[in-house]
C-alpha cells in the first residue's frame, strides 16, 4: 500500500473517531452545543445552588418568595461559558418555589422537569428534603387525581385535585372528607406541589396519627388573579355549593354527615372556608383557617366598604347555639409576622363575642408555605375522632 494511501487512510479514521467521540473538552461541554448544566443541585447540608446556561444576557437574579435569603431577587454571578449560578443555604427541609429573572424576563428553569402551577404562571420547583412528616416515605401511598368536572354554576368545565387515601381503589368502605383550599395568586395544583399535601397525609396515615380521608381541593379562582384587584369569592361559594361537594359526595365514597366532614383554607381560602361553613354551619364539624379572617373585618363590609358588616349579615347565624352542636373544632393559625394578623386575631374575637369555642395559635414567620404545610400537618390529626 502506498504511503499516500495509507496517510489518507489515517485522516478519514481520525475524522471519523472525532465524530463519535470528541475531545473530552468537548465532551464534558455538552458534545459541542455548550457546558452541561445541573440545576437545581441540593447538597447533604441543605445548600441549593441554581444556574443557568445564559451567556448572551447582561443580568440574571433568581426569585423566590418563600426562599431564605432572596427577598426580592439574589443576584447571579456568570463563568466564562456563560453560566449564571447562585449557592443558597443551608436552608431548611421543604419544597421552594423559584424563577429566575433573566434581563428582566421571568425564566422557569429549563434544566429541572419539576413546577408548581399558581393561577396564571409557573414557577420551578426544588424540595430539600430532611422533614419528617412532609418527606417522600417509604410508607404506602395514596393516589392523586385531576379531576375536570362541568360546572353548572358557571357554565364551563373546571379543575380540582382530589387525594384518595392508600387502599381506597381496592376497598368498598366510606372516608371522611377534607375539603381544603389554596390561597390567592394560587391554582388547585398548589397544596400537592409547593404544599405537599399528599405526603404530608401519607405519612400521618402510616404512622396511624390521622384517619384515612378524602382530600378535595378545587380551584378557589374563578378567573384570572391581579394583586391589587379586590378578591370575590361569590362565584366560586356558588361553584362549591352547587358543583363540587355534589360532584365529590356523588363520585366518592365519602359519608355526607357533618360528623365526618371538615373544610379549611389558607390566605383567601380561609376567608371562602369561612364563607362556606358560616352559611352551612350545620354540615362542617371541622373548620380551619390559616393565616386569615374575615377580609375588611376591621373596616365595612366584605372588602371595608360602605353596608352591613360580614358579622351583621351573618348575625342570624352566628347566635344559633342548635347550628354549633356538632362543631367539633374551629381552629386558627397565623405567624407573628404575617400581614393578616389583626385581621384573624379580629375574626377570633368576632366568633367568640357570639359564643363559638375558638382554638388559635401563633407562630413564627409569615404569609409563607413554611408555615402552612405545618398547619396542615397539625390540623389533619385533630379531624374526625
Amino acid at each position: 500500500m502506498s504511503t499516500l494511501r495509507i496517510t489518507c487512510l489515517v485522516i478519514a479514521v481520525t475524522a471519523f473517531a472525532s465524530l463519535v467521540s470528541p475531545p473530552a473538552s468537548q465532551a464534558q461541554r455538552g458534545r459541542g452545543k455548550g457546558p452541561e448544566v445541573v440545576s437545581p443541585e441540593v447538597s447533604a447540608d441543605g445548600q441549593i445552588t441554581f444556574r443557568i446556561l445564559a451567556p448572551k444576557a447582561e443580568s440574571v437574579q433568581l426569585t423566590g418568595g418563600d426562599i431564605p435569603e432572596v427577598g426580592q431577587g439574589k443576584e447571579m454571578t456568570k463563568d466564562d461559558d456563560g453560566v449564571w449560578e447562585v449557592t443558597l443555604g443551608p436552608v431548611g427541609p421543604g419544597a421552594y418555589r423559584y424563577r429566575f429573572n433573566v434581563d428582566d424576563v421571568p425564566t422557569v428553569d429549563p434544566q429541572n422537569p419539576s413546577t408548581s402551577e399558581s393561577n396564571s404562571t409557573v414557577w420551578s420547583l426544588v424540595c430539600v428534603p430532611g422533614s419528617d412528616f412532609m418527606d417522600t416515605k417509604n410508607v404506602p401511598h395514596g393516589a392523586l387525581s385531576i379531576v375536570t368536572y362541568y360546572s353548572s354554576s358557571l357554565d364551563r368545565p373546571r379543575r380540582m385535585h382530589i387525594y384518595t387515601p392508600p387502599g381506597y381503589e381496592s376497598g368498598e368502605g366510606k372516608y371522611p372528607v377534607f375539603y381544603l383550599l389554596h390561597g390567592a395568586s394560587d391554582s388547585d395544583a398548589s397544596w400537592t406541589t409547593v404544599g405537599r399535601a399528599q405526603f404530608i397525609l401519607d405519612n400521618l396515615i402510616a404512622a396511624k396519627k390521622a384517619k384515612p380521608m378524602i382530600v378535595v381541593m378545587p380551584n378557589g379562582h374563578t378567573s384570572r388573579f391581579r394583586w391589587g384587584n379586590r378578591l370575590s369569592s361569590d362565584d366560586f361559594i356558588e361553584d362549591f355549593v352547587n358543583d363540587i361537594k355534589p360532584y365529590v359526595e356523588k363520585n366518592y365514597r365519602v359519608y355526607t354527615n357533618s360528623k365526618n366532614r371538615a373544610i379549611a383554607g389558607l390566605s383567601m381560602g380561609g376567608a371562602q372556608t369561612l364563607n362556606i361553613a358560616i352559611p352551612h354551619l350545620g354540615d362542617y364539624s371541622y373548620i380551619g383557617v390559616f393565616s386569615s379572617g374575615i377580609f375588611g373585618i376591621t373596616g365595612r363590609g366584605p372588602g371595608g366598604d360602605s353596608g352591613p358588616s360580614w358579622e351583621e349579615r351573618h348575625k342570624e347565624i352566628l347566635d344559633n347555639d342548635e347550628l354549633k352542636k356538632d362543631l367539633e373544632l374551629f381552629w386558627f393559625a397565623i405567624g407573628e409576622d404575617d400581614f393578616l394578623l389583626e385581621t384573624s386575631q379580629a375574626t377570633v374575637e368576632m366568633l367568640k363575642k357570639h359564643g363559638f369555642e375558638i382554638v388559635s395559635k401563633e407562630t413564627s414567620r409569615g404569609h409563607v408555605w413554611l408555615n402552612w404545610r405545618d398547619y396542615l400537618h397539625e390540623f389533619a390529626q385533630k379531624l374526625f375522632k
